[in-house]
């Protein structure tokens, strides 16, 4: 059966079929079927994912006012126009030339700014499973649920979205605190079991060397801020009724996955989590830094694929 996890959610769960749901940014094509085995590299959907629009101001490109655009444009407003083809030109041999930064639609022509809005071809984008499992449920055009056989452990926190890759052991105790050189290129690709607490810059060589993602038990808040380019403590929405974890899809993607199992500031990882951590060292993980303070919860995890035992005679 299917482990359900509400509030209060247990830190280590050693061995329970754990449900991952994998959903689409947007709208897309579902590639497998229910009752389909997968492994976390496995193609599993797609979709077109828009760009923002790119604008260009292409009175200042010219020397020219703003009320000569039109005028030098070699493009019509809802006209394709490709990367690097020229997008608008002043008159002469030795005129000036602006060039399009992107393929896409001239969607406005502003005569009064001189600024012209491109809207950029949108990019497919492929997702992929992120874990071994059986495919239990497809949700049309939107996602898969996966199922597994894992041992789990929970987070107080966490930053960054789903990132398979393999358990690396980079701290020897719980108590043990994370240095920068510490993180080499063996740690590429890995998800690193550190101690009681990580700087700043071991996070910023920690995404150097390809980290996929960071298990901690503790950060300092100004360490999280420096790591995250946030420069005061606005960006926790700090109230009485209005304190709120970051929305991901506000927050610029980090380029790995932090789980944070005890909080804030130099704190020892729970011994049962540590040791649960160790002993699947080298092992694929799954993790997932995705943290919700309001209905519906959400905690972040670490999941870990456990071999099934085969069936006895």
């Amino acid at each position: 059966m299917s482990l359900f996890n509400p509030e209060g959610t247990t830190p280590t769960v050693p061995s329970a079929m754990a449900r991952i749901e994998r959903r689409l940014p947007y709208p897309g094509e579902i590639l497998v079927r229910q009752g389909s085995r997968v492994e976390p590299e496995d193609i599993i959907a797609r979709t077109l994912k828009p760009a923002p629009p790119q604008i260009i101001n292409v009175a200042r490109s010219l020397g020219i006012p703003p009320s000569q655009v039109y005028r030098a444009m070699r493009r019509e407003k809802n006209n394709k126009v490709n990367a690097g083809q020229v997008l608008a030109r002043t008159p002469g041999i030795v005129g000036r030339s602006c060039l399009a930064p992107v393929s896409g639609m001239i969607v406005d022509i502003d005569g009064e700014t001189g600024y012209v809005t491109i809207a950029p071809d949108p990019v497919e984008h492929f997702m992929q499973a992120a874990m071994r499992g059986l495919v239990m449920e497809v949700i049309p055009y939107e996602g898969v649920v996966i199922e597994t056989l894992a041992a789990q452990t929970y987070g107080a926190f966490g930053v960054g979205e789903e990132r398979s890759g393999v358990l690396r052991l980079l701290a020897l105790e719980p108590s043990a605190v994370v240095r920068p050189e510490q993180i080499d290129a063996r740690s590429a690709y890995a998800i690193l079991i550190c101690g009681a607490a990580i700087s700043a810059a071991a996070l910023r060589r920690a995404v150097a060397e390809q980290v996929r993602g960071i298990i901690v038990g503790g950060i300092e808040e100004h360490e999280l801020r420096e790591f995250l380019g946030w420069t005061s403590v606005e960006g926790w929405r700090v109230g009485l009724h209005s304190w709120q974890w970051p929305s991901p899809r506000h927050t610029p993607d980090p380029k790995l996955t932090i789980v944070v199992t005890e909080g804030f500031g130099v704190r020892p990882m729970n011994q049962a989590i540590f040791d649960l951590l160790s002993a699947q060292d080298r092992q694929e993980a799954l993790i997932d830094g995705h943290t919700s303070l309001r209905r519906p919860l959400r905690r972040p995890r670490v999941v870990v694929p456990t071999p099934t035992r085969p069936a006895a005679d």
